[in-house]
């Protein structure tokens, strides 16, 4: 089988895709990729094109969904499968462009968590007793990763490129993956992306928010190693 190459998203590691890895690892080679080196989504892409495997499927959420998309561009004989996770090919609106700026200076001002708690508010996941594990785990993410990176990585959502040609003039079976509770990127928006692409099938999880893979994780994985198996 081919390789898996999993994209976290902002601030995130790999921890976001713990239960994916765990399960899909049993019987693939997989690989999580990086959002350091950069503070551009098209420098991302290339500098996590250097380590991919020559023939892999690609998963990525949020920013790593965007630079997933970069990657597909890039290599499009080397992506058998793609996954896009909670992400957009649009590029950034103004008005939330500008809210970001106000984030980093909060983040540089000594106030990380405020700042997190602004880009990914609680009510951007699924309500229910689960919520507050999810958010604690995006909180020890965010901690680890830290200021610098919040910096780069929240300018690389602000000047990311439109990707709408690249999903048009995508040749691979592509899962869109979305939860119904997000409100950082709606299920509207996935649906466009899933309408444009040629081989794209999208899935909303009605008990899930922008972090599918840790709000219903065992929805997700199903979910993968279906397409991956396909």
């Amino acid at each position: 089988m081919d390789p898996v190459v999993f994209i976290p998203g902002f601030m995130s590691d790999a921890r976001a895709f713990r239960h994916q890895i765990e399960a899909l690892s049993l019987d693939r080679p997989v690989q999580v990729g990086s959002l350091a080196g950069s503070d551009s989504v098209r420098d991302l892409a290339s500098l996590a094109l250097q380590g991919l495997p020559q023939r892999c499927a690609l998963v990525g959420h949020s920013l790593g969904g965007m630079v997933a998309m970069e990657l597909a561009r890039l290599a499009p004989d080397r992506v058998t499968r793609l996954v896009l996770i909670s992400t957009d090919a649009l590029s950034e609106l103004p008005g939330v462009a500008a809210a970001r700026d106000t984030m980093i200076a909060r983040a540089r001002a000594g106030r990380l968590a405020d700042a997190m708690a602004e880009a990914l508010p609680s009510g951007a996941l699924a309500p229910g007793v689960g919520r507050a594990g999810v958010l604690d785990i995006v909180r020890h993410m965010a901690e680890r990763a830290g200021v610098d990176a919040f910096h780069a990585q929240s300018r690389a959502m602000q000047r990311r490129p439109d990707q709408q040609g690249t999903l048009r003039r995508l040749p691979v079976p592509t899962l869109v993956v979305c939860g119904a509770h997000d409100r950082l990127f709606p299920a509207r928006r996935h649906e466009v992306m899933a309408g444009l692409l040629p081989q794209g099938r999208l899935v909303v999880l009605e008990e899930a928010g922008h972090l599918p893979m840790l709000e219903q994780p065992e929805q997700v994985t199903d979910l993968l190693d279906r397409v991956l198996r396909a």
